[in-house]
């Protein structure tokens, strides 16, 4: 839940507030207090235009205290950010150099757990550097966490080769066609991490990976109109990662997915989506994890209730009565004892779920 306060003053200037709210909650019950985990994930302001701002800095916005960046970005129907930067910090955006060359600037803090001896929490800092020249962005970022390898949970030390520094990169395509086929959208980066920086989806979330941790990461999708009533949004997902948690260990996984979107009525729709991942893990022995390889596959078929739009894979709210399949090669299962694959009533030979969904935006 999402709570925004925004005001444009006789100077021309503009404020902006705002507070997001989220629970994470498995009970079905209406009262749920007791099991609740009601957190704040954002509280920040935002100055923008200000009239004693001039030059490059004349259309930009200060923002400072705990969000989420607003270069952030996604594949929605898959539920996995192309890239996310979040955290408590400052920063600057939209400077512009020229017409068609501008700047965000941004540094966040985070915390990773808990130093030996001294009572205090360790602290991870992101600087973020984002620039947009037409429809591409390239992001730079370093991280920095000073005694990262003397940091405890619990009080087991997690990893006593954990990296103190990375950087993070990503070069986006921000298309307004599909692929310069046809009409529609589409959306292609490329991110490579290193050290810190090797958790390239989520900048500076984890706080276990080694100095010579490496990662590549390739995301792509679009949507088009195939016809009338029928829309596509394919999308590509890869990664390679190796050194990440123990010197020779290996992550290599690559998804293929595809909604399909059929237009019944001005309100009434029929999805149908389907996903196919490959997985060749090996963690060398890592948390006691075993080296697996396989893929698994799902297949989702969705009839869609919207107030209007019914076509568009962004337009919301909506609401889904939903029917999943997915299974996966049994190999998997033995990948850890704390991992989903594999534990009782989830093994390999088929899962069937059925819901009803609900979504909005604001």
């Amino acid at each position: 839940m999402n709570l925004e306060k925004k005001q444009r003053l006789e100077n021309g200037a503009t404020t902006r507030f705002k507070v997001m709210m989220a629970d994470g909650q498995r009970s079905y019950n209406d009262w749920t207090a007791d099991s609740s985990d009601l957190n704040i994930r954002q509280a920040f302001v935002e100055l923008g235009t200000l009239p004693t701002f001039n030059g490059i800095f004349k259309d930009s916005t200060l923002w400072a205290g705990k969000r989420f960046d607003r270069d952030n970005f996604d594949i929605h129907w898959l539920d996995s950010d192309v890239v996310f930067l979040a955290g408590t910090g400052g920063g600057i955006y939209d400077i512009k150099w020229t017409d068609n060359l501008k700047s965000n600037f941004s540094l966040y803090g985070r915390n990773y757990g808990e130093i030996e001896n001294v009572n205090s929490d360790i602290q991870s800092y992101i600087f973020s550097a984002n620039n947009y020249s037409g429809p591409f962005q390239w992001t730079v970022s370093g991280l920095r966490a000073k005694d990262n390898e003397a940091r405890k949970n619990s009080g087991e030390t997690v990893n006593t080769h954990a990296a103190d520094k990375g950087i993070h990169s990503m070069l986006a395509y921000h298309g307004d066609s599909f692929y310069g086929l046809r009409d529609g959208t589409s959306k292609t980066a490329l991110l490579y991490g290193r050290g810190l920086g090797a958790e390239v989806k989520s900048i500076g979330a984890d706080g276990n990976l080694t100095g010579g941790a490496d990662t590549w990461r390739l995301a792509t999708y679009g949507t088009t109109a195939l016809s009338k009533n029928w829309r596509l949004a394919p999308a590509i997902l890869a990664q390679q990662s190796q050194d990440r948690y123990v010197e020779g260990d290996s992550y290599k996984w690559l998804t293929f997915n595809a909604r399909l979107i059929q237009e019944i009525t001005e309100n009434f729709a029929l999805a149908y989506e389907g996903s196919y991942q490959y997985m060749n893990l090996e963690p060398q022995g890592y948390k006691d994890y075993h080296k697996v390889s396989g893929g698994f596959y799902k297949l989702t078929f969705a009839p869609t209730f919207k107030a209007g739009d019914i076509s568009n894979f962004f337009s919301r709210p909506e609401l889904r009565v939903f029917t999943t399949y997915m299974d996966w090669s049994r190999d998997l299962d033995n990948y850890a004892k704390d991992d989903a694959f594999g534990k009782n009533d989830f093994a390999a030979g088929g899962q069937w779920n059925f819901g009803i969904q609900m979504e909005t935006w604001f």
